[in-house]
């Protein structure tokens, strides 16, 4: 069981959501860095779709009413655990009565702290991931505040037998971003949209020569990015359909949207470009007031950073479960 003492700024409850419902309306949604999620998860033995707390800006101050496991990923938050400093990406053995604590984001915007067992809250459509906007999921279906008992899961003998090393702290980490290789600093990778074509020639030249701004105008659903117009190149419309995370809408104004992990279920505005897979985590780091740009890469490049990843996350399984012996 875990009391929330602080809650933080948007902490809830999420997974690797809920996919295959976006046909009757209803959001995928899941950890806003799905991968980073995963990456938590095997740090302490869970499965790697066992709910985690994601939070925002500012994590909470949380106490633990066993000896566990714990480990995050993301941003670069202050944390610390009885006093002492709580590395990220590592697996950390949290004792009972001990307070968890995070603070503000230096750097980044998000985290996702796993804890051994998992966060154990009824499943909504097969999902433990809050959707707020419908009240479903999660704690309650809305994020956590001061006071919440949140239940855990029963934790794997691979985290038991953790928790009994000597060391507080794992001597070794996985980082969610060496898994696959990063592209150019502040820059996401793309691939041209479907509407590609209904964009002018210097919309186009635009898109990538830009160091796009993150307006105030970003949630989980998605961040409308400032810059100059991308102009279409006639006044075609389209009929709205199913929209996948990563893609970047154009509305009529010109200043594009990139749509994240709780984007709505279908679009009606031309998509100039989609963000490749492994750069999602990226995107989840952008805070406010943040730039980006854009670098194009091929789908079948696309596809081979993706594979790639999921090779070394499974080497990384392996290596693991022989350390448990």
């Amino acid at each position: 069981m875990i009391t929330v003492v602080k809650p933080g700024l948007l902490t809830s409850v999420m997974d690797l959501g809920r996919p295959g419902w976006q046909r009757h309306g209803v959001v995928c949604g899941g950890a806003a860095d799905r991968f980073a999620a995963r990456v938590a998860n095997t740090i302490v033995g869970n499965d790697e779709g066992a709910a985690v707390l994601e939070f925002a800006q500012l994590g909470p101050e949380l106490v633990f009413a066993h000896d566990t496991l714990v480990a995050w990923c993301g941003g670069d938050f202050d944390a610390r655990v009885g006093g002492e400093y709580l590395p990220r990406d590592k697996a950390v053995r949290i004792r009972t009565g001990e307070p968890l604590w995070f603070g503000p984001a230096r750097a980044g915007l998000r985290g996702w702290l796993a804890v051994a067992g998992g966060i154990d809250v009824p499943l909504a459509l097969g999902s433990r991931s809050t959707y707020r906007r419908a009240g479903i999921g999660g704690f309650h279906g809305r994020r956590l505040q001061a006071g919440d008992q949140i239940p855990l899961g029963t934790a794997s003998a691979w985290a038991l037998a953790r928790m009994q090393a000597t060391a507080r702290v794992s001597p070794w980490s996985l980082r969610p971003e060496t898994f696959v290789p990063a592209p150019s600093p502040g820059k996401v990778r793309a691939v041209r949209g479907p509407e590609w074509d209904w964009f002018t020639g210097e919309a186009q030249e635009l898109f990538a020569a830009t160091g796009w701004r993150v307006s105030k105008d970003a949630d989980r659903m998605g961040a409308r990015l400032e810059g100059p117009t991308l102009a279409h190149s006639d006044k075609r419309e389209m009929i709205s359909e199913a929209v996948p995370e990563g893609a970047v809408q154009v509305p009529a104004g010109g200043q594009p949207i990139v749509l994240l992990a709780s984007r709505q279920t279908v679009g009606g505005y031309p998509r100039i470009a989609c963000v490749a897979s492994v750069d999602f985590g990226r995107l989840a780091q952008l805070a406010p007031g943040a730039t980006v740009q854009f670098e194009w890469v091929s789908v079948e490049t696309a596809h081979a950073l993706t594979l790639a990843r999921e090779r070394n996350l499974r080497r990384a399984h392996l290596g693991l479960a022989r350390l448990g012996g």
